[in-house]
């Protein structure tokens, strides 16, 4: 299972999301990030810490948004993934297309949640010992992957390849 950074200086930053990023970027795409982030309501991050991670990543990614859940599944809020509320903020404060769009995600929840609001879905499979996604329209390794399917889907309108039964 994956485990999120608790302070700045464990954050790591894959160079090939920093590329994927730039590769969407370049194509046009606006690119927010959304995650579910329960340390802090279970009190494992401290929101001054999640507040620095979060801006790194904003600025070392080049985001044009970042929106988070800090609840834990038992609070039963909207935003938490697989729920779509972070993704329908992010639409509606930045005017965004949700069926234009893709969701990139490395869990489960991050594919239900894309497909629950009409974007296509890539999964990052990273082999994660967890209920696997299910649905998503490519699978791949990395973020830099991940844009380079996104463009040439992108062109295509969305229709011209292949779904994934992964």
């Amino acid at each position: 299972k994956p485990f999120p950074p608790r302070r700045l200086s464990e954050l790591v930053i894959p160079e090939a999301a920093v590329r994927g990023c730039e590769l969407l970027r370049a194509a046009g795409f606006t690119l927010v990030c959304v995650t579910n982030q329960p340390d802090v309501a279970t009190g494992l991050l401290a929101q001054s810490d999640l507040d620095a991670i979060n801006g790194a990543i904003v600025g070392r990614l080049q985001l044009d948004a970042l929106r988070y859940c800090p609840h834990v599944d038992t609070d039963g809020c909207a935003c938490r993934k697989p729920k779509a509320g972070l993704l329908l903020d992010a639409a509606r404060s930045l005017d965004l297309d949700l069926g234009r769009s893709y969701m990139v995600g490395d869990r489960w929840r991050d594919i239900d949640a894309g497909r629950s609001t009409g974007c296509r879905s890539v999964f990052i499979d990273r082999g994660y010992a967890e209920r696997r996604a299910c649905g998503m329209d490519f699978v791949c390794g990395d973020l830099a992957d991940a844009a380079a399917w996104i463009i040439r889907d992108s062109s295509l309108g969305g229709r011209g390849l292949e779904r994934s039964d992964l």
